[in-house]
């Protein structure tokens, strides 16, 4: 999803309070807000395909897959931020009340012409500062393409992926995106 920019200085207290009584979601930048704008039923329908995927893999497991109305924070360094990743995984979640996950260990974006350009410089700058990240997936809307950073003992390697036959392996969680999968109802 894209954000239209909302120009005033909020606080995280007042950012977070708005966001309980909004019918649109907000990201938050250090004090500035961008409202996000909704996304192709093709960008809804990966994001869920990868939740449902994810959620299916962890059930009974310590780490469970969250959906794109959760909201991710930031504050390691710099201001503090809040992101909706169209998926994520979280091995050590935040209490049942909080509105926000601090420590992913797999986020996942779903790319648009709109989306591209911050999903692939602003927040995969901040996503890989992330300690507890392992994995950063960034999946095209419109061709079975997706890029993924994995964290290794010397900082992040690239992996592509351009086939519908093309598997993400996630090895340290046992967990597996069959492209197919990821872009059925998408892509035949």
């Amino acid at each position: 999803m894209s954000t239209a920019r909302v120009s005033q200085f909020i606080s995280v207290e007042d950012y977070l309070d708005g966001e309980l009584d909004s019918d649109i979601r907000h990201e938050y930048l250090g004090g500035s807000v961008h409202a996000m704008v909704g996304g192709k039923v093709a960008h809804n329908t990966i994001s869920t395909n990868v939740t449902g995927l994810l959620h299916s893999q962890l059930k009974g497991q310590t780490c469970q897959a969250f959906g794109s109305d959760m909201k991710l924070r930031i504050r390691d360094k710099g201001p503090t931020r809040f992101y909706y990743p169209d998926a994520m995984v979280v091995c050590e979640a935040n209490p049942l009340d909080d509105l926000y996950q601090d420590q992913p260990v797999v986020i996942v974006e779903v790319l648009s012409d709109s989306t591209r350009r911050i999903d692939m410089g602003e927040k995969q700058d901040a996503y890989l500062e992330i300690e507890s990240l392992t994995h950063y997936i960034l999946i095209e809307q419109d061709s079975a393409t997706a890029v993924v950073f994995e964290r290794g003992s010397d900082g992040f390697s690239r992996h592509s992926f351009t086939s519908l036959d093309d598997t993400i392996r996630i090895e340290s969680l046992n967990l597996t995106l069959p492209l197919r999968d990821v872009y059925e109802r998408v892509l035949k």
